[in-house]
């Protein structure tokens, strides 16, 4: 049904990177989510009604606020998708992070009271009533959820959408909430076990989980979490088919919302090269990767000497270091500084976070090493992080 939904409203559907098909698919899924929710609330009132089961009642007001839920992210990416403003230059895509949240926080309550209302079931146990009406409903609510979870899943993976991905995980948890309503109706009616107020602390807790997980991936992002792997080798592909990169380095990624990247990184070229030339195709760079991934880049020219045979033959000796020692760090902007007493060995380490060894003791054994290759050798290390989660 999404399918067809996104087909017959959605402009150039198939185009997911660009802000205003995502804002679209947002709103249809949310508009979708807003009106089965609402449905599936009534059919389970009804439910809960007849049946004077507290677990029901309790999912069918889950249902209400998953439909809450629904319309805040329908809102959320209604104003995540505005354009930029003076008082914004970065666009408002955070928004959609902020509506995740909200919907999370929702889910938490809703868990907690549904805990609360189960003990007290738990400690005042009332009879719970069979019917074939009941049962309908709960499969069919079922089946519902299993297909909300199943298209938000899609969409979230098609869009790349936190939010989406937190509706899908809260969908998913409904549909083992309700089997286990559904189990605690069929166990009263055969077997007079009155387990209604237990399996509404199950369902409550189902809840409260999807609710952890929902806000865990939207507070990630607005906390500043490392770009996608994919998106960094895309970005490195880019960078490194063209012939005058030697290497890069120092990117970092700032996510103002999907779709609204800006990242800033270091090329190595040629000292010997031409600076007009070498200008020319780094703005041509970031133009290819404004184009292909939709990120606004900028690019700093680092020159380095390649046609030095005691430059080439200390960087070679390092790298081996490294390789042995600590293979997980990498080094970048090496360079010798010559003088009558001395020579000054000048490179950057990259040391991913929470490594084995300290920042201090790699450059302290790095240090060490190269000055026992000649005494006259100094070594000036600069200790980095890598922003992107690995060493560039």
């Amino acid at each position: 049904m999404i399918s067809l939904l996104a087909k017959l409203f959605i402009k150039d559907n198939t185009n997911t990177s660009a802000p205003e098909v995502r804002k679209a698919y947002g709103v249809l899924c949310g508009s979708v989510g807003i009106a089965l929710n609402i449905l599936l609330f009534a059919g389970k009132f009804l439910a809960g009604l007849l049946s004077g089961s507290i677990a029901i009642t309790a999912d069918a007001f889950n249902n209400l606020s998953d439909a809450g839920s629904s319309l805040i992210t329908l809102v959320g990416f209604q104003m995540a998708g505005q354009k930029p403003d003076p008082h914004h230059p970065f666009g408002h895509g955070r928004i959609e992070y902020l509506s995740g949240l909200f919907v999370s926080v929702a889910i938490l309550i809703m868990a907690f009271e549904l805990v609360r209302s189960s003990i007290h079931k738990i400690l005042h146990p009332q009879p719970v009533s069979f019917s074939r009406l009941t049962i309908l409903i709960l499969l069919i609510s079922i089946a519902v959820k299993l297909y909300m979870a199943y298209y938000n899943k899609s969409i979230s993976k098609k869009i790349d959408s936190a939010a989406m991905n937190a509706t899908a995980t809260d969908s998913l948890s409904d549909t083992l909430a309700t089997t286990v309503v559904l189990i605690a109706s069929v166990t009263a009616h055969f077997t007079g076990l009155t387990i209604d107020g237990y399996c509404g602390v199950l369902v409550g807790l189902f809840i409260f989980y999807a609710g952890y997980c929902a806000a865990k991936d939207t507070i990630s992002p607005l906390l500043g979490q490392p770009p996608h792997p994919d998106f960094v080798k895309a970005v490195e592909k880019i960078v490194m088919s063209y012939e005058h990169v030697i290497g890069i380095h120092d990117m970092v990624v700032h996510d103002y919302g999907p779709g609204r990247v800006m990242i800033s990184l270091h090329a190595e070229v040629p000292a010997d090269g031409n600076l007009l030339v070498l200008h020319d195709m780094i703005d041509n760079i970031e133009h290819h990767l404004h184009n292909e991934l939709q990120c606004e880049a900028v690019i700093h020219m680092d020159p380095v000497i390649t046609d030095d045979e005691q430059t080439n033959h200390l960087k070679q000796a390092i790298a081996e270091l490294l390789k042995n020692n600590y293979p997980e760090v990498c080094f970048h902007d090496f360079r010798l500084v010559k003088g009558p007493t001395h020579t000054n060995i000048i490179f950057d380490i990259v040391v991913p976070f929470a490594y084995k060894e300290s920042d201090e003791s790699i450059a302290g054994f790095l240090t060490e090493a190269i000055h026992n290759m000649n005494e006259s050798y100094c070594a000036v290390i600069q200790v980095d992080k890598a922003y992107t989660g690995n060493a560039l």
